[in-house]
């Protein structure tokens, strides 16, 4: 089954940027880098929505960006990317409330937004800022509430109401107000490594399933039973976008992609085993093989935001 879903995928591999800004940045850095990649031809731009640097705590200066305030500003700043989020936590928003968000930058877009959405993991973000991190069950639980909350909000009709009685959340005659510019909705992309619940819950409610940091061979395993969800549900998988996301360091030389390996803090050699890392021919090599699995859209993760020439070197072996 799955092999013959791989088959049949379509060749072109759609090419986007996914940026950290957890990690130490501003909205200045980040326009800049967004208006460099629309100019290359990149197809979309996203970000993560974490509001702590993983690894070292104390340091990430000048500090997080709250992502969905970043994808308003890029939504008015930018004409042609997509955007979106890689990925949005229930723990962080009400449900409710992030339908009015994702609604509100889709219309200052133009129609260019799509939500990344998950069940949250980084209990030590939470701790820093005073936000609830149930346990996994119930996070689950919440993200399960809230995809019927917010589609539910976008595809009731204009003039009626829509309510919900949920164990975690309740909605009462809502107006179900603002609808997204994108009819019936902005895509939901949905991802991770879960077996059962992730797979029902994409094949349900998503058009797009995301596996980030896996080798193209995990990543068709992940994949698997998400196919099989969509097959339970008389779903065709190829209604599906098959994403990917991994860091990405590419040089025209060894000397250049050394470099770019040690400003990122990472080792040329974990790299290359672990992302799409090397000199170009090598980083091309990489992302055939994602191709050849089935993977149609490919999220390069860029580190260092201030490395221009590194997304230039990254469209050009595209040949975007």
């Amino acid at each position: 089954m799955i092999e013959s879903w791989k088959a049949s995928s379509f060749q072109q591999m759609d090419a986007r940027i996914f940026i950290e800004p957890q990690q130490g940045t501003t909205y200045t850095e980040v326009v800049g880098l967004a208006h460099r990649v629309e100019e290359l031809g990149f197809e979309g731009f996203f970000t993560s929505d974490h509001y702590l640097k993983m690894g070292d705590h104390v340091s990430g200066l000048p500090g997080p960006l709250d992502a969905w305030t970043t994808l308003a500003g890029l939504a008015r700043d930018t004409s042609q990317l997509r955007l979106g989020t890689l990925v949005s936590p229930i723990t962080f928003r009400h449900p409710g409330q992030l339908a009015i968000q994702v609604a509100q930058v889709d219309e200052m877009s133009q129609g260019r937004v799509e939500l990344g959405f998950g069940a949250g993991w980084y209990e030590s973000e939470h701790k820093a800022y005073g936000l609830p991190f149930p346990s996994i069950t119930e996070r689950f639980d919440r993200f399960s509430e809230g995809l019927d909350i917010i589609t539910g909000l976008w595809s009731t009709p204009e003039s009626e109401t829509f309510s919900y009685d949920g164990v975690h959340y309740s909605i009462v005659d809502s107006p179900a107000l603002p609808k997204p510019w994108q009819r019936p909705s902005p895509p939901i992309i949905i991802g991770g490594r879960g077996k059962r619940r992730t797979p029902a819950l994409a094949a349900t409610h998503a058009r797009e399933f995301n596996v980030p940091f896996a080798s193209p061979t995990e990543w068709t395993d992940i994949c698997a039973p998400v196919v099989e969800a969509c097959e339970t549900r008389e779903r065709d998988p190829e209604t599906l976008v098959w994403s990917a996301a991994q860091v990405v360091a590419v040089g025209a030389t060894e000397a250049e992609f050394s470099r770019r390996a040690e400003a990122i803090g990472r080792e040329a050699s974990e790299l290359r085993q672990n992302g799409i890392a090397g000199t170009v021919d090598e980083a091309l090599e990489k992302i055939e093989a994602y191709r050849e699995a089935g993977c149609t859209r490919m999220y390069f993760q860029v580190l260092d935001l201030k490395d221009l020439d590194h997304v230039a070197i990254l469209a050009e072996a595209l040949k975007l």
